[in-house]
């Protein structure tokens, strides 16, 4: 017996093959972008913000350190700059001049305060910081210090208060805030700042001159460089951006997929009505409602399937009117064929009469097929070609070891026209042992190219088999291969006809293969 060969399983892509699915699919890529490049501005932003809290709070330390060391003792204040308690990032030297070990890009030593803020430099009686009520008269600092005394504060010529960003000193990253000619008392505000940083800004270093000491109170801190992952303000530090990314994205991405199934939904229901129509011309038609261009896409469908089945309709009505207006004189014609007095021309006129007969009968069964509306049901398909098999084994006994299944078949059930499916496959496996003297039959699942299953019959017989030009002219109505089917088997030329449009009605399709060893092979294939 010949071995069935399976069909290769449909090839599978990775991008999705529907239409809904690659637009969600597109959607919800274009969702996470927009997320994502979001959560990054807002993260920047957290690291901004992150950045003016650590500037603002150094700048209160560096005004507690100078507050705290200018109201200590002259004598005292060595001592008090070993005793503080300082953050690990901040460094304090108190020394003759002003002299950071930051490496300075930046430098800026503007007078911070308007110079009627600088303190009088009068030591206190004893020796502590100076009051406001120095000697009577007295407004400004001697012309020359005293053995143990200051020397005389020269104020830096006059320059911009705005230093080289165009700001106001005291409002960057850096110094002192604004606030504090107010937070501090007039008698302790320093005489002169120099504020020194890198070029990026990760090293800070403010020298105050102090209001009653020749030296310098120098601090010094640092920045920590800010991850943006995992830093104190990064994406991966704070457990509510990726929450919040993920949520959103999620809460998006089931909004598309409903909206995207919501639009799309016209798209199948109109594949669906063509699938019906290629099945049944007398499908019902597609509601004509909902939006714009759906409801016009319904009206243009319903008007095509309405001129398919008028045309339908005419050339039914009009093969049926041909074939039964031919039976008339073919029976008249019959009847005048008796008074023939020579018998065998007499016989050859009533052969001709009948073969005549036999295509108006087979002309008006195609009309009936094309207009029949026989209800689908469930069927067992195995089943039914069991039955077809034994039937056409009855008449033919010396056929049964060549009438059958080539394996044990599989039970597959379908939705079908018993009546009409019956007489295709009846119509195939009739050819087969009439023209081929058997019919090997294979039954098993199989894959369409959209993947849906389906049943695929191959029905092989081993006759003399046809050229591969003709194989698709066989299931043209009334065509017939004259050398390898001749007019003593009989038959019209439409049962190949008949069967294909029962099968394409069905929402499958036959195709007709030579087989290497020989003989034809029909290839029925049908929705599961």
């Amino acid at each position: 017996m010949p071995s069935p060969t399976t069909p290769p399983a449909p090839r599978r892509d990775i991008w999705p093959r529907s239409l809904a699915a690659r637009t969600s699919l597109l959607l919800i890529g274009g969702l996470g972008v927009i997320q994502a490049v979001g959560l990054l501005i807002h993260a920047f932003d957290r690291l901004d913000l992150d950045r003016r809290v650590q500037a603002h709070d150094a700048q209160l330390h560096v005004l507690s350190i100078y507050r705290t060391i200018a109201e200590t003792l002259p004598a005292q204040r060595e001592a008090e700059v070993g005793t503080l308690h300082l953050p690990s990032h901040f460094h304090i030297t108190l020394g003759p001049g002003p002299n950071p070990s930051v490496e300075s890009d930046i430098v800026e030593h503007p007078a911070p305060f308007p110079l009627s803020m600088a303190p009088p430099h009068h030591p206190g009686p004893d020796g502590g910081p100076p009051g406001d009520d120095g000697p009577p008269g007295d407004d400004g600092p001697p012309e020359h210090g005293g053995e143990d005394g200051p020397p005389p504060f020269h104020p830096p010529p006059p320059r911009d208060r705005f230093g080289p960003y165009g700001r106001p000193f005291g409002l960057g990253d850096h110094a002192i805030p604004p606030g504090a000619p107010n937070a501090l008392p007039r008698n302790l505000l320093p005489r002169n700042i120099i504020v020194s940083r890198s070029l990026k800004g990760e090293r800070h270093s403010v020298s105050f001159l102090l209001p009653d000491d020749p030296r310098w109170l120098t601090v010094e801190y640092s920045f920590g460089r800010a991850g943006f992952l995992t830093g104190p303000a990064g994406f991966l530090s704070s457990p509510t951006l990726p929450l919040a990314f993920l949520i959103m994205t999620l809460c998006g991405g089931a909004l598309i997929l409903w909206g995207v199934r919501r639009l799309i939904a016209p798209v199948a229901t109109l594949a669906a009505a063509a699938e019906a129509l290629g099945r049944d011309v007398n499908a019902p038609p597609l509601p004509e409602g909902g939006a714009t261009e759906v409801a016009r896409a319904a009206v243009a469908f319903n008007t095509m399937a309405a001129r398919i089945r008028r045309f339908v309709t005419d050339r039914t009505l009009m093969i049926t009117a041909i074939g039964h207006d031919l039976r008339t004189p073919i029976t008249r014609l019959k009847l005048r064929s008796e008074f023939i007095e020579d018998d065998e021309l007499r016989q050859k006129f009533l052969n001709d009469l009948d073969e005549m007969e036999a295509m108006v009968a087979a002309t008006l069964a195609f009309g009936r097929d094309s207009a029949q509306h026989e209800a689908m049901v469930p069927l067992d398909l195995t089943a039914l070609l069991q039955t077809i098999m034994d039937e056409a084994t009855e008449s033919r006994p010396d056929l049964t070891d060549l009438v059958a299944f080539t394996a044990d078949p599989p039970q597959i059930m379908i939705r079908a026209r018993h009546i009409s499916l019956k007489r295709a496959l009846n119509n195939i496996v009739g050819n087969a042992i009439k023209y081929g003297n058997s019919a090997f039959v294979t039954l098993e699942h199989a894959h369409a190219a959209d993947g849906a299953g389906t049943a695929l019959i191959l029905i092989d017989d081993t006759g003399p088999g046809l050229p591969e030009e003709q194989l698709e002219l066989m299931f043209e109505p009334f065509v017939r291969a004259e050398t390898s089917r001749n007019r003593e088997t009989g038959g019209s030329g439409l049962g190949l006809a008949i069967a294909r449009t029962i099968v394409r009605g069905h929402g499958g399709d036959i195709r007709l293969q030579t087989r290497a060893e020989g003989g034809l092979r029909a290839a029925i294939t049908l929705p599961i």
